[in-house]
């Protein structure tokens, strides 16, 4: 592809993807996520339960926890969709990551890739809104 044929690829991209692209990209993968983690602990709870910290489950009975936790997911993912104070629902969105990286290091072969989903949402709370 030489250099003109480069340029206007890119004058097109530009006219196709909105300014906000990253933001709403972003938005939209963080929000799946908690989205889908959230119903599918309430279609199949016992595949989930598992990921729950035990000085939590000592004190709480499970399927409490895990229904409010996935409220709180679905809320979540309502909060990122809605674009309101974006910067905040994705440090929040970062915080629950870490939390449940930290709270489940021995699944740490199942949770690493949540490190990434980390620093999306870091991404995220740091571009201009």
């Amino acid at each position: 592809m030489d250099c003109q044929a480069k340029h206007e690829y890119y004058e097109f991209m530009k006219l196709r993807l909105p300014n906000n692209a990253p933001t709403l990209l972003l938005r939209c993968g963080l929000a799946i996520i908690f989205l889908y983690a959230a119903i599918s602990s309430f279609v199949n709870p016992d595949d989930w339960a598992g990921y729950l910290p035990k000085l939590l489950t000592d004190r709480v009975d499970t399927d409490m926890l895990l229904k409010g936790f996935s409220v709180y997911e679905l809320a979540l993912a309502a909060w990122l969709l809605s674009g309101v104070y974006v910067r905040y629902a994705a440090l929040l969105c970062a915080a629950t990551l870490t939390g449940i990286i930290v709270s489940n290091f021995s699944l740490f072969a199942i949770t690493f890739r949540d490190i990434a989903l980390v620093f999306a949402a870091l991404a995220l709370a740091s571009l201009k809104e």
